[in-house]
């Protein structure tokens, strides 16, 4: 984690680290089943690479184009900015740019690889919906991700499941080809490709999910402590959770790809089973998290 005054989080280190080696070993052991079976995988890893240099480079330029956000100056949103700056001074790290998007879906997210190249955009409905230290409180948390360079990690961490799902789609899309059966008279070779593939992007998504999840409450605690003020952070959970209820479904459905990205997700599921592939916590955990931190503090809720 680059130097800041937000909270150091040793769980969220060692989630990450752990995450890593998991997502390296099972590219290690996917790579070799590949190589066995004789499949020429480098046409497949430059294809990947070259997808995951694009996201990591140009993660704050794509984010802003698909949620239809602009950057503004401080003359265009002067109290927006002046919230960014107070943040940033407590925080003792980089302003980063500060964007709005046009969407009625109270939201918000961070983007950028660094704190030089990061971004915080906050939706128009974000902005009517929440009082000024609500408000405050989600652009902490938000600071927090750029402070701890999650979307840096979360770039690389999917890389495995991209090259898992390109070679899911080649074994697909060739018929199942390749060798019509392995020496043993066994299954297709191109049926085992599809199935490992299929196997391994399962579980490189469900470790980068688990970890998608803890940095949500990496940052809700790290944004917590920077403004001392848990219980409004807990505050605007509520209200934005509450608001999305009366969010069009047909709008909730074109945010849902951008919800690893968002504050609170468009949709979320409420079986435990959708808890297991959702990007953010429950909220009732989030708000548990909250309450803790804010008796630590000598707080009410």
């Amino acid at each position: 984690m680059a130097h800041t005054r937000f909270a150091p989080d040793r769980g969220l280190t060692s989630r990450m680290v752990l995450t890593m080696f998991l997502l390296g070993l099972l590219y290690v052991v996917f790579v070799s089943v590949l190589i066995t079976l004789g499949v020429r995988t480098i046409l497949v890893l430059l294809i990947a690479g070259g997808t995951l240099l694009v996201q990591y480079f140009m993660s704050d330029r794509i984010a802003l184009f698909a949620m239809h956000g602009r950057e503004v100056t401080p003359e265009q949103a002067p109290e927006l900015h002046g919230m960014i700056d107070r943040l940033s001074a407590m925080a003792d790290m980089p302003k980063p740019r500060v964007a709005i998007a046009d969407s009625d879906v109270p939201n918000a997210f961070a983007t950028g690889r660094n704190q030089k190249k990061a971004v915080v955009c906050v939706t128009t409905g974000l902005l009517r919906r929440l009082e000024r230290a609500e408000l405050e409180g989600v652009l902490a948390h938000e600071m927090s991700h750029v402070a701890h360079r999650d979307v840096a990690v979360m770039t690389v961490a999917s890389f495995l499941g991209i090259v898992a799902g390109l070679m899911t789609r080649v074994a697909l899309y060739s018929g199942l080809g390749g060798r019509a059966r392995d020496d043993r008279g066994g299954l297709p070779i191109g049926l085992i490709i599809m199935l490992v593939s299929a196997l391994v992007y399962g579980v490189s998504f469900l470790l980068t999910r688990a970890l998608s999840r803890y940095r949500e409450l990496a940052a809700d605690r790290a944004g917590a402590l920077l403004t001392q003020r848990p219980s409004v952070l807990a505050s605007a959970l509520v209200k934005i959770s509450g608001e999305m209820a009366r969010i069009p479904t047909r709008d909730l459905r074109e945010a849902e790809p951008f919800n690893a990205f968002f504050f609170v997700p468009a949709l979320s599921g409420g079986t435990s089973l959708a808890t297991l592939f959702a990007t953010h916590p429950p909220l009732n955990r989030r708000l548990e998290q909250l309450a803790r931190i804010s008796a630590q503090l000598g707080q009410g809720v």
